[in-house]
């Protein structure tokens, strides 16, 4: 079936240049361009090569094909699939955690009448969120240390709470809320942004319609406030969930090996079999490192399914 020529608003045929000369003439936004596309190559796909490796046993020099042997090796490997359930639970819990004080801190910045000291509270709290990961955990490595500089051992202590000290960070039971308790403290200021912006955007005629109705302030919150934030919510959960492979760094910096059964990622497992081994096989961290990304990539497309079913449109 032939292609039906382009038309004018007037119904004139619209007759197309041909491509080698539609580029010529736009030759400048081209070459403007191409700095961009060689780094996107470089960067993002070049590497991409190096996936080949995941059907190879690559230990120094020496590399030969294997098939799907590093998958088989990884799915009966019990670290491997504590590291996988780790960073689901750690990933989600704290996502479910941040978001939900972040709503919590937004509405109380919002309900507050002083304009300078909800500006001041607000700037306070997002500091945290530009401090890297690596001077976060040297404060609450400090904080929370077992030593005589221990501020909570040694005030603890102080108030006879505790006759010897807590080695917080290394104890099973106690490093996951230490972990999400710094999460909260390190990106909560980040949330309250987006969701303040949306209660900004909120129309002042409904709390005036609240009022002559009776509402208290609690009964404002609850039947305008909260149901206004409710697609905000959504949205933030369903675009992080995509992301919750990705964690590392806020793991690396805070975890050790007494905690490794608690603790240990994917990322972090990928970074100990490549980095800590005498001869580490770089085929089965490159297997590792492609199944995190086609899982990542699943959570992906359903997180853009999810979208279109909530919102009406995709996140890609």
């Amino acid at each position: 079936m032939a292609k039906k020529p382009t038309k004018t608003s007037t119904g004139e045929p619209i007759r197309k240049k041909p491509l080698g000369t539609r580029i010529w003439n736009n030759r400048g936004y081209y070459l403007m361009f191409l700095p961009v596309l060689i780094y996107v190559l470089v960067i993002y796909y070049w590497p991409m090569l190096g996936v080949r490796y995941a059907f190879y046993d690559y230990k120094l020099k020496n590399i030969s094909y294997v098939g799907f042997k590093h998958f088989q090796t990884m799915f009966g490997d019990k670290d491997f699939w504590t590291s996988f359930k780790n960073t689901l639970e750690l990933s989600i819990m704290k996502l479910l955690i941040t978001t939900f004080v972040s709503v919590l801190i937004s509405v109380f910045l919002n309900e507050m009448g002083n304009l300078f000291v909800k500006k001041s509270l607000q700037t306070i709290i997002y500091l945290p969120h530009f401090m890297s990961w690596t001077v976060v955990a040297a404060i609450f490595t400090l904080f929370l240390s077992n030593s005589s500089s221990g501020f909570v051992n040694e005030t603890l202590k102080s108030w006879g709470v505790i006759e010897k000290s807590i080695d917080f960070l290394h104890k099973k039971d106690m490093w996951r809320p230490i972990f999400y308790m710094i999460n909260i403290w390190k990106e909560t200021g980040w949330g309250t942004v987006i969701f303040l912006a949306t209660l900004s955007g909120i129309n002042p005629e409904l709390y005036e319609a609240a009022d002559i109705d009776g509402a208290k302030r609690m009964q404002k919150i609850w039947y305008v406030t909260v149901p206004a934030l409710a697609n905000t919510i959504i949205i933030v959960l369903i675009l992080n969930l995509a992301k919750v492979l990705n964690m590392f760094e806020s793991v690396f910096v805070l975890y050790n090996t007494r905690v490794y059964e608690v603790s240990d990622v994917i990322s972090t497992f990928i970074y100990r079999k490549t980095f800590l081994q005498n001869i580490p096989n770089y085929g089965y961290t490159t297997a590792v490192g492609l199944f995190k990304s086609l899982v990542g990539c699943m959570l992906v497309l359903i997180c853009n399914w999810a979208s279109k079913k909530i919102r009406g449109r995709g996140i890609i």
